[in-house]
């Protein structure tokens, strides 16, 4: 939910509530996430032995942690936690004993108080520097580029990004999981930059530019492709949140990112060098080929007829594994949105995401692509979208296992007991709510199924089971994963 609305709050039951928020803890300090995990703990006098090691806060996992055993401080306790999940971006965990809500506390006013946070501020002496350097750096460069990342949502600094790009010319990119936070729609976005796996010609123009400025970058195992980036650090500017770096030095800290790009905008020269270059090397992608009549659905196809489906009125939703690359691909029309997460690598993440971000964004229909290893860890989240009469349409990716883990590192642990998924759902739904489910194995199988979401059940839970061979993989799993793969099998590195 914290995806789409800016801030999320869970509260589960006493006991498995707080090893169940685990997993959001860990999403939401990944990711930059603000989320305030709560839950109720045993009455103010109970002493339960190890109690409070059980899952419960965590400075390893939360920004800050309140555990209410009274009311003197609890007004305090709970605002510094919420305070702290807002202007850091991160989780915070309040647990509260479970006899103290309901005992009134002059503290807590019978009308809510409006809730006001202190702005962060940049040091102008040191944003006038830091902007000052960078404009040198960059105008005496022949072919810059700019390249968003995912920290531009921590930083609000999407706007200033694309104000940066227009008044730059340079061609503008997206790292993996920045995808949905720099348009793309935009006249010189030229794809995602992801290595060897990048959209055609973008790492081509990324790598042999004498400049690059990275906003809000996490380069990790992941979205360097087993660190192989063909990046030089003396020629980039890294701006993250509150700092600039620029080239091998000088850094320069207290500086917001959107103040940093806004001001960095008005100093630069138009400089379409790089993009120009794109223009001409540039060549369109085809189309695949329509499957024959009866042939077994190609991966490929099924996304060819997903791209017809997006408008701005659509989110996407990306589970971990080969709907990385297959998404990564889609075209995503002006307000579209997207997400996926490649911070920590969670699998079955998708299934509650989708969940909350529906939630949160009913004005989208939520789209989601789902491998089976996947959904069979979160496959009940889907209950409660029923329940809450959600109209998302999940695409359920059936190849008969974990392919993005056969092509890191294989094993007869990788191939999982096969469901029957629209019989999982079908028996979730039990007659009450508004469900269409179909399973596809033909490309004129999902046009039915794709024509029967959007028309008579587009206010119904669409659930599609897609099945495919198992080494049905994109071409970008297959180099990823060879490279992630000899990555982690590299000699260890005495200390």
């Amino acid at each position: 939910m914290a995806l789409a609305a800016g801030l999320a709050q869970p509260f589960p039951i006493w006991g498995g509530g707080p090893w169940d928020g685990l997993p959001v803890r860990w999403r939401g300090g990944a990711g930059g996430l603000p989320g305030i995990r709560s839950d109720g703990r045993r009455f103010t006098g109970s002493r339960l032995p190890g109690w409070d090691r059980a899952g419960g806060g965590n400075p390893n996992w939360d920004n800050s942690q309140a555990v209410v055993n009274n009311l003197e401080d609890a007004h305090e306790q709970i605002d510094t936690a919420i305070s702290t999940a807002l202007k850091e971006s991160k989780p915070v965990y309040i647990s509260i004993s479970c006899n103290l809500p309901s005992i009134p506390h002059p503290t807590f006013s019978r009308h809510p108080v409006p809730f006001f946070l202190s702005p962060k501020l940049s040091n102008q002496m040191t944003l006038e520097a830091a902007v000052e350097t960078a404009a040198a750096f960059l105008n005496k460069s022949v072919k810059p580029v700019l390249v968003g990342g995912p920290k531009m949502r921590v930083a609000k600094a999407c706007e200033a990004f694309v104000e940066l790009a227009d008044a730059c010319g340079y061609p503008v990119a997206a790292m993996p999981s920045a995808k949905g936070l720099v348009p793309e729609h935009h006249s010189r976005f030229i794809g995602t930059y992801w290595g060897a796996v990048s959209t055609p010609f973008c790492a081509e123009i990324v790598e042999s530019a004498d400049a690059y400025l990275f906003a809000g970058p996490i380069f990790n195992d992941y979205s360097s492709v087993g660190y192989s980036l063909l990046l030089k650090k003396e020629k980039a500017i890294i701006v993250q949140p509150d700092r600039v770096v620029i080239g091998n030095g000088p850094a320069f800290g207290c500086v917001l990112m959107k103040d940093f790009l806004h001001a960095l905008g008005t100093r630069l020269k138009k400089n379409t060098a790089a993009y120009d270059n794109y223009s001409r090397i540039f060549v369109p992608q085809g189309e695949p080929l329509s499957s024959a009549p009866g042939e077994p659905l190609r991966v490929n196809v099924l996304f060819k007829h997903v791209q017809k489906m997006l408008s701005g009125n659509s989110a996407v939703i990306a589970e971990t594994g080969d709907s990385w690359f297959n998404c990564q691909k889609l075209k995503l029309p002006e307000g579209c949105g997207y997400e996926f997460q490649m911070q920590y690598g969670s699998i079955g993440w998708s299934v509650g995401a989708t969940l909350g971000y529906a939630q949160a964004a009913k004005d989208k229909r939520v789209i989601s692509f789902i491998g089976d290893g996947s959904f069979q860890v979160t496959a009940q989240e889907v209950s409660t979208m029923l329940r809450w009469e959600q109209n998302n349409i999940i695409f359920l990716i059936n190849n008969g296992g974990y392919t993005i883990e056969v092509e890191i590192h294989d094993g007869p642990y990788n191939i999982i007991k096969n469901w029957n998924y629209t019989g999982v759902v079908e028996a979730f739904h039990n007659g009450e709510g508004k469900c269409y489910t179909a399973k596809v194995r033909t490309e004129e199988e999902l046009k039915k199924a794709i024509e029967a979401s959007l028309g008579p059940n587009k206010d119904s839970l669409c659930f599609i089971e897609v099945i495919v061979h198992k080494d049905d993989t994109s071409k970008e799993l297959l180099e990823w994963g060879s490279r992630v793969s000899a990555a982690n099998s590299r000699p260890p590195n005495p200390q």
